[in-house]
């Protein structure tokens, strides 16, 4: 479930609003609201394309998590999906892992 949008990261690009399939986020003149957080399927689509990392979404989809977002920047965990699944250039290495699970299995 998306928890958070870290404001000192966020440049207002929109690509989360844009993106989300349920249309959780609502567009301002400013950073995106998240809006309709219930609806949030936790695709994280949202955390995929932020191009600031300014985005957490949490695996827990059931319910709200109570997070901080001072933690979450220390630990790194703001966009940290988009960086496990190699859509970054530090950890762009990780592509062929998953091309090659997605190919032969392991």
């Amino acid at each position: 479930m998306i928890e958070v949008i870290d404001d000192q990261r966020c440049t207002s690009c929109d690509i989360c609003v844009n993106i989300c399939p349920t249309n959780v986020f609502d567009k301002t003149d400013g950073i995106p609201v998240i809006a309709r957080q219930a609806d949030c399927q936790t695709c994280f689509l949202c955390e995929l394309y932020c191009p600031e990392d300014a985005l957490f979404v949490s695996p827990f989809a059931d319910i709200p998590q109570d997070v901080d977002l001072e933690t979450l920047r220390q630990n790194a965990l703001l966009g940290s999906y988009r960086r496990a699944v190699g859509w970054t250039e530090e950890t762009k290495h990780r592509r062929d892992i998953d091309r090659s699970y997605l190919l032969f299995g392991h």
